[in-house]
């Protein structure tokens, strides 16, 4: 049975209730949720409760359902019959796509390194240097977040906000990969280095080389996630969530 972490995440959710305002909508109640799913706050196999996240947003309940209804259509809920909604669990499928795409689009963005803005730039630096203090201070499940992070401000590079907005729903699919792979440490630590790698490489110059490096951690997180999927070592069931 899947339940929700021990700290608050409605709580987080609720916090985030000011950006709404008075022109509350669905989509943005989706990008609060969403957001949650970045963080690492909802596990595969929770089940949403309406009540609950209805109260903590101050919305109503169809708008809350228009939200459900949104991450539905991005893959990162699933509509039980007579059971609810749950956060959804990915498939070994849905791992193979996600990492075809990222390699189409990260690798591609990591071409626009010597013209893309200062800023930009700036952001693949400091998810980097997140990652090294999480791991330095054993902080793994902070490692994983950080190494999305990294992720999102390469993709950011390519300057563009479809490529960012279709990089935000591709790692929130992840995120929900990350948590049925168990153990943070375990599957995040060895991929720092070669974040740190990729950067490196970047600044050099390297940028051919810098693509090629990505398309190697893409391809070596991919089969070993792909080998805990065949192991049987990431079965989760949809659960009891928020009372």
């Amino acid at each position: 049975m899947t339940t929700a972490r021990t700290d608050d995440w409605l709580g987080s959710l609720a916090r985030g209730r000011v950006d709404l305002g008075r022109s509350s909508t669905a989509e943005r109640v989706a990008r609060l949720l969403r957001a949650r799913v970045l963080e690492g706050d909802l596990a595969p196999g929770l089940r949403l409760s309406e009540e609950a996240i209805g109260g903590a947003l101050s919305v109503s309940r169809n708008t809350l359902r228009e939200a459900f209804r949104l991450l539905t259509q991005d893959r990162l809920l699933v509509h039980e019959y007579s059971r609810g909604v749950f956060v959804r669990i990915p498939t070994e499928q849905d791992v193979k796509d996600l990492y075809q795409a990222r390699r189409i689009i990260e690798c591609g963005a990591l071409r626009a390194w010597p013209t893309a803005a200062d800023a930009a730039r700036a952001a693949v630096r400091a998810a980097v240097d997140e990652g090294r203090q999480a791991a330095e201070q054993q902080r793994w499940v902070q490692l994983g977040t950080a190494n999305m992070r990294f992720h999102e401000a390469v993709a950011g590079l390519a300057g563009s906000e479809r490529v960012n907005e279709a990089v935000d729903r591709l790692l929130a699919e992840l995120r929900l990969v990350f948590h049925v792979m168990g153990d943070p440490r375990r599957f995040h630590e060895r991929y720092l280095p070669w974040n740190e790698e990729i950067l490196g490489l970047l600044t050099s110059g390297a940028v051919d080389r810098a693509e090629r490096a990505m398309a190697e951690y893409l391809n070596a997180a991919e089969e070993q996630i792909v080998t805990a999927y065949r192991d049987g070592r990431v079965v989760v069931a949809y659960g009891a969530g928020q009372p």
